[in-house]
């Protein structure tokens, strides 16, 4: 089948949730068909879209450019009409006309819209079936996320997006012919919006398990180690609560314990984290976090608002790394308490959880074993993808 996926990130390299949720998703569905890949790039990618056209029959994309005066008119556009500020933030005609021209000059069996924010651009597309990919239910990470914002003109934008969003996200899943969501209850939260019935179906996100391999500690690791991009409202949200509320707590018993925080575009308010303590470093992007790991006593995911799946402790487990994270966190995964991972939602709960694995070396090797079995059982993208194959059939007979 011909199949035109259309991307919000260029999903290569696969070094953030997004990038890849999308890779394995080109890996597991370029195996049989033909994928035509349509995204926004950041600056020069010309190399990354190098390794994308070895698995693609053509990869088109368009610069996104954002800034404080661009969001500020998309906040004014919102206001005037009523769609939801993010949605009209990546609103770009460039982007209509090619999706226009593109489907009108090829034949394609079928667009996958790749996150709520391409969905606008694959109701242009003349093409007969339409797939909505959510990697969350957008609206319910929006309510989260404000639930944590102090007062002010961000909180405000996001308790009024989250409202705008239940509205719009229903009328859009409504619109496709199949609807994917990345867990059970994302699901839930994407049929409350836009009624029970229709053609929902859970594709988890995955973890290609010959490319993420077990990572081997040094004997004594004992950092505690977080990872993940840190222009993401959540994560700073996280780092923030764990530095201040969680950190204090596990040095009355490890008055040693440093931290390394690991992600591309560190607000000034993590990077004076690592100003302000000699224990905790900011590193920003790292191309290669595997000398970091290999020091890891331990992995927090200290997530107090998010969606969907959380792709650090994906591959976290894959890596066979210990991983103490909040209900929030793990939501979505199916891992258990004592099992897995620990999972910890107060301060003094997530203190005593890392303590616990840096001091007890055997239960973070038989968490690190049973998490990277795990993934291999349920999450390998050979696997998780599996439900793909009754959208995108190989024998290109039966779509939806």
């Amino acid at each position: 089948m011909k199949i035109l996926l259309l991307t919000q990130v260029l999903p290569y390299p696969p070094d953030s949730g997004p990038k890849v949720k999308t890779w394995n998703l080109i890996q597991y569905l370029a195996r049989q068909h033909e994928v035509t890949l349509v995204s926004f790039v950041r600056g020069n990618q010309s190399r990354e879209v190098g390794q994308l056209r070895r698995l693609c029959a053509g990869v088109f994309t368009l610069p996104m450019e954002r800034g404080v005066l661009r969001d500020g008119l998309a906040l004014f556009r919102s206001l005037a009409t009523g769609v939801p500020w993010v949605i009209v933030r990546d609103a770009r005609g460039p982007m209509f006309r090619l999706v226009r021209e593109l489907s009108a000059r090829q034949s394609f069996d079928a667009v996958h819209a790749d996150q709520l924010n391409m969905a606008q651009y694959a109701l242009v597309a003349r093409v007969g079936k339409k797939v909505l990919d959510t990697h969350n239910a957008l609206w319910l990470l929006y309510r989260r996320m404000a639930s944590t914002m102090p007062e002010g003109l961000l909180k405000w934008v996001y308790e009024r997006d989250w409202r705008l969003l239940r509205r719009y996200e229903g009328e859009i899943c409504r619109a496709f012919d199949a609807v994917l969501a990345v867990s059970e209850e994302d699901r839930r939260a994407l049929e409350e919006v836009s009624g029970e019935g229709r053609n929902f179906r859970v594709v988890p996100i995955s973890v290609n398990t010959d490319e993420v391999q077990p990572v081997c500690r040094v004997a004594e690791a004992d950092r505690i180690v977080t990872l993940g991009t840190m222009f993401w409202q959540p994560n700073v949200d996280g780092i923030l609560w764990f530095v201040h509320s969680v950190l204090p707590l596990i040095r009355r018993e490890k008055p040693d314990a440093a931290l390394d925080i690991i992600g591309a575009r560190p607000p000034k308010e993590v990077v004076a984290l690592g100003e302000q303590d000699r224990l905790i470093r900011v590193t920003g992007y790292v191309e290669d976090p595997l000398p970091f790991l290999e020091q890891a006593g331990v992995m927090v995911v200290p997530l107090r608002a998010g969606g969907g799946m959380r792709v650090k402790i994906l591959n976290a487990l894959a890596q066979g790394l210990p991983v103490v994270t909040t209900s929030i966190g793990c939501e979505g995964i199916a891992v258990e308490h004592g099992q897995h991972v620990l999972i910890a939602d107060t301060p003094a709960e997530f203190a005593r959880a890392v303590v616990q694995v840096l001091r007890d070396r055997s239960l973070a090797s038989e968490l690190g074993r049973r998490g990277r079995r795990l993934i291999e059982t349920l999450y390998d993208y050979r696997v998780a993808c599996r439900p793909l194959d009754d959208l995108y059939p190989p024998d290109g007979k039966r779509l939806v």
